[in-house]
């Protein structure tokens, strides 16, 4: 089973830009559908981003459209969320995701196994 390992998030004025990572270890990510997910306070988490690793495609929700990008170290077994034009609403914990049963990109975090322990994204002045 794969193990992740959020990191790279923290404290940024509205308009910056963070890098999150998503580290893998038990299991290469070949073959793989991970998610970005992100949970705000008192509301639902959410699937914002993900990446089909046998291919590279990747798919982004409406909100974060333009703004952030997902990519993929092969070598380093990660994957990462370059966020860009951060803005005070996209405050929240940072999850990364996967599940070996996936073969196509889903928001919906129930369908995902595995997950990392999150990682603190704060937008603000």
């Amino acid at each position: 089973q794969v193990q992740l390992v959020e990191s790279g998030g923290g404290l940024v004025q509205p308009g910056g830009s963070l890098r999150l990572s998503c580290a893998a270890s038990g299991r290469t990510l070949d073959y793989y559908v991970i998610g970005w997910f992100r949970q705000a306070p008192g509301k639902e988490r959410e699937g914002i981003s993900c990446i089909v690793t046998s291919d590279d495609s990747t798919y982004y929700v409406d909100s974060v459209k333009g703004r952030f990008t997902m990519s993929r170290d092969n070598a380093k077994n990660s994957v990462f969320l370059q966020m860009n034009s951060l803005k005070p609403e996209d405050t929240a914990v940072y999850y990364c995701a996967t599940d070996p049963r996936l073969r196509y990109c889903d928001y919906d975090p129930t369908v995902f196994g595995s997950w990392g322990q999150g990682t603190q994204v704060t937008v603000s002045s």
